[in-house]
C-alpha cells in the first residue's frame, strides 16, 4: 500500500521491452530485491538494485493499462515506497493498481496555483466527486471540480517543485488511480441490489452509482 506521497523523483536510466532501470537516492536506502514500489502510480517490484539503480520488470497487462512503456532514457518518474506500519498517512489509500490512463488538457495559473484539467475515460467519472481524492502518476491529489468526461486539481507551489508531472505539459498522458473505496461501495450497493431486485439502472437513477 502507498499513500500518495512522493518521496522522491527518479530518473529512467535505462528503457528495455518490460524492463525498467531507475536511478534514484532516496529510496536506495533501504531498497531490496522483491520489494514493492510505486514508478509513476504503478506498483512493482524491484528485481536487482545496484548502489544507485534498481530494476522493474513489467508484465503485458500493466504495460496495456499504462503509461511504462512510453518511459524513455532520461524521462522523470515519482517514486514511493510502499508504507511501513505505523507511518503516516499524508495522502490516502493508494494501491499502485492503475485503472486507467488520462491526459492532461488544460494548465490555468491560479494566483500562486496551478489548475490542471485532465480528460478521463467516462467509464472512470463515476468514482470522481469534487473534494474527494484521486492518484495521479502517484501523487495523491484531491478534486477541485469534475464533469462528464474531466475533473481539475490545483497544484501548489511546493507540489510543482517536488513531483513529475507537468514535464510533459498539454497533452501528456498521466497514470490514473480512482479511490478503491469508491469501488467497492459500489461493488456492494449492485450485489445487494441484485438480491433486492434492483438493476443497474435503477440503481443509477436513484443516485448511487
Amino acid at each position: 500500500m502507498f499513500t500518495g506521497i512522493v518521496e522522491e523523483i527518479g530518473e529512467v536510466a535505462q528503457a528495455r521491452p518490460g524492463t525498467l532501470v531507475i536511478r534514484a537516492e532516496t529510496v536506495m536506502s533501504d531498497l531490496r530485491r522483491g520489494d514493492s514500489i510505486a514508478v509513476d502510480g504503478v506498483c512493482l517490484t524491484v528485481v536487482d538494485r545496484t548502489d544507485r539503480t534498481f530494476t522493474v520488470t513489467m508484465q503485458p497487462e500493466t504495460l496495456r493499462r499504462t503509461t511504462l512503456g512510453m518511459l524513455t532514457a532520461g524521462r522523470r518518474v515519482n517514486l514511493e515506497r510502499a508504507v511501513a506500519v505505523g507511518g503516516r498517512l499524508g495522502g490516502h489509500v493508494v494501491q499502485g493498481h492503475v485503472d486507467a490512463t488520462g491526459r492532461i488538457i488544460e494548465l490555468r495559473p491560479d494566483g500562486d496555483g496551478l489548475i490542471v484539467r485532465f480528460q478521463v475515460p467516462r467509464s472512470l467519472m463515476r468514482y470522481i466527486v469534487q473534494k474527494g481524492f484521486i492518484a495521479v502518476n502517484g501523487i495523491s491529489l484531491t478534486v477541485v471540480d469534475a464533469a462528464d468526461d474531466w475533473f481539475t486539481v490545483a497544484l501548489v507551489r511546493y507540489t510543482r517543485d517536488h513531483v513529475a508531472l507537468l514535464d510533459g505539459g498539454v497533452g501528456a498522458s498521466v497514470n490514473l488511480e480512482v479511490d478503491v473505496f469508491a469501488k467497492y461501495v459500489e461493488r456492494l450497493l449492485l450485489d445487494r441490489g441484485a438480491a433486492d431486485g434492483l438493476t443497474l439502472d435503477k440503481l443509477r437513477d436513484a443516485g448511487f452509482v
